[in-house]
């Protein structure tokens, strides 16, 4: 395995592993009343909290990664769309036409932010 990938394997490793002890304490609480809390922050829970915050990463992951797919999709056929219009001037339509192709999915990953987002 490449040190690179080891790295980032082990990076990946270090930032879930954190993650789950960030939401432990709350995944293990137990209800209780919380008459004078809510009343105190406007009836927000901690549970309500979470799942706002769950969906606003759901939301920013969603445009993030579909970026990430349509960058590169979108250099692929960069990098084979200007040497075929080199060669044929002619091609010129086509290639724009299979650029605007991958373009498709970060609309469709901004379509689920907004749609996550009107959530919260």
């Amino acid at each position: 395995m490449k040190k690179r990938t080891l790295a980032a394997v082990a990076l990946l490793g270090i930032v879930m592993a954190t993650g789950a002890m960030m939401f432990m304490p709350a995944a293990f609480a137990q209800d209780e009343d919380h008459g004078e809390e809510a009343a105190a922050t406007g009836g927000a829970t901690t549970g309500e909290g979470l799942r706002v915050l769950g969906l606003a990463i759901g939301a920013g992951l969603a445009v993030g990664i579909a970026g990430f797919g349509t960058g590169t999709a979108q250099a692929g056929v960069g990098a084979g769309g200007t040497g075929a219009i080199a060669e044929k001037p002619e091609l010129l339509i086509n290639v724009l036409i299979l650029f605007a192709i991958p373009e498709t999915i970060v609309i469709f990953g901004m379509v689920i932010a907004f749609i996550l987002m009107g959530n919260i």
